[in-house]
């Protein structure tokens, strides 16, 4: 039997990639040149040095996002280098046409120096209308986004940290309507403290949750460790009021919800057995989880959901980013804000209808008919207020 690797491997020999260019117009003679290029193209030109802000009448770029890595935190990889990163990029790209009709463009950079890869970025970003970063390791992928949002004058967004942060927030309103709990009063654990981990820990702050403890590896974030690098001792400042120190095994007695973006079979079964009464998991490390459902489920856990599709409840950045940039592009947004965010969080969770939604079923997958087009609608409302 023929495995996923195997037939991603023959298709992409086959095809030499996953992308490519097509015309809008025809050029089937020397009048269609004319108007297609010279000297047709030059009134085009002449309008948009008139007026800059034609550009998005008049190309490609009001439709047009650049998907961006420097090949250093590529999936579970790791930093395979940016000609490896390419087949992500094209396959960010291919669905972001397929869900929401964005063209996208991949492009792997061959530098992992914050300055040069701010300046490459900023020198071609004219042609887009949208920055999408991926695949960049933290905290250097903070410092990228941070620096090209404060000099470009268009969305830049890094899907790993707010991509993933959107799905599980809207994971997380459906998780406690089914276990009948509130935002503000639970126990948060967040896995990992990489770019992901501490986005989603910003996102629910943001949402109102109250009470979360971030774990990395060296264990829980405490604002009492002084040996913090920055971007940690500055997530401990506001999480973990409690300043309790110890392991993940600690972290999680009594808490309802576990987020795991960090490593293969690091949640035990005992530990989740300590947790909270219908406690909910999201086991997210691919293509191993946390821990697999069928254990977290024998252990105690009410609602499960994991990166994979093969389970229920697959939590997957494709649910919002496609309609995140199809709304920004089409409210000709400058930026992808909180406020956005947490309003596509809103819109991806109001997909599942009272009547449908279970410990099955907190998420639609991203075939179901207008995921992609709430989440637009929602970002766009955001965007106008």
């Amino acid at each position: 039997m023929t495995t996923v690797q195997e037939k991603a491997l023959a298709i992409s020999k086959e095809k030499h990639g996953k992308l490519e260019i097509r015309s809008k117009v025809e050029i089937n003679s020397m009048a269609d040149l004319s108007v297609a290029y010279t000297p047709g193209v030059a009134a085009v030109c002449t309008a948009i040095a008139q007026n800059k802000d034609d550009v998005y009448e008049y190309t490609s770029k009001r439709n047009l996002v650049a998907v961006i890595t420097d090949g250093s935190a590529v999936l579970g990889l790791g930093n395979i280098g940016p000609e490896a990163a390419i087949p992500v990029m094209e396959g960010k790209a291919i669905l972001f046409k397929r869900f929401a009709d964005v063209d996208a463009i991949p492009l792997s950079v061959n530098t992992q120096n914050v300055d040069e890869i701010v300046s490459h970025i900023a020198a071609f970003a004219p042609s887009f209308g949208g920055i999408n970063l991926e695949d960049i390791s933290a905290p250097r992928c903070f410092e990228v986004e941070r620096r090209l949002k404060e000099i470009l004058d268009i969305p830049v967004f890094h899907d790993d940290q707010h991509g993933t942060a959107i799905v599980v927030l809207a994971a997380l309103y459906n998780a406690l309507r089914v276990v009948n709990k509130s935002l503000g009063k639970i126990n948060v654990v967040i896995n990992g403290g990489g770019a992901a981990g501490l986005s989603i820990a910003n996102m629910m702050l943001a949402a109102g949750v109250k009470n979360i403890k971030v774990v990395d590896k060296l264990g829980i974030l405490s604002e009492s460790d002084t040996s913090l690098p920055p971007h940690h001792m500055e997530m401990a400042k506001k999480t973990n009021r409690e300043k309790q120190t110890g392991t993940l095994q600690d972290a999680v007695k009594g808490a309802d919800v576990f987020v795991g973006v960090s490593a293969p079979g690091v949640l035990k079964k005992e530990w989740v057995s300590t947790m909270a009464e219908k406690s909910i998991v999201f086991a997210m490390a691919n293509p191993t989880p946390e821990i697999f459902p069928e254990d977290a489920k024998e252990a105690g856990a009410y609602v499960v959901g994991t990166g994979r599709s093969d389970y229920p409840n697959q939590i997957n950045n494709v649910l919002a980013f496609p309609g995140i940039f199809r709304g920004a592009l089409d409210a000709r947004a400058k930026d992808i804000t909180l406020e956005m965010q947490l309003a596509a969080a809103k819109g991806l969770a109001s997909i599942v209808t009272d009547e449908r939604r279970s410990a099955d079923y907190i998420l639609p997958n991203a075939f179901e008919p207008n995921v992609a087009k709430v989440v637009a609608q929602s970002v766009s409302n955001a965007v106008k207020k």
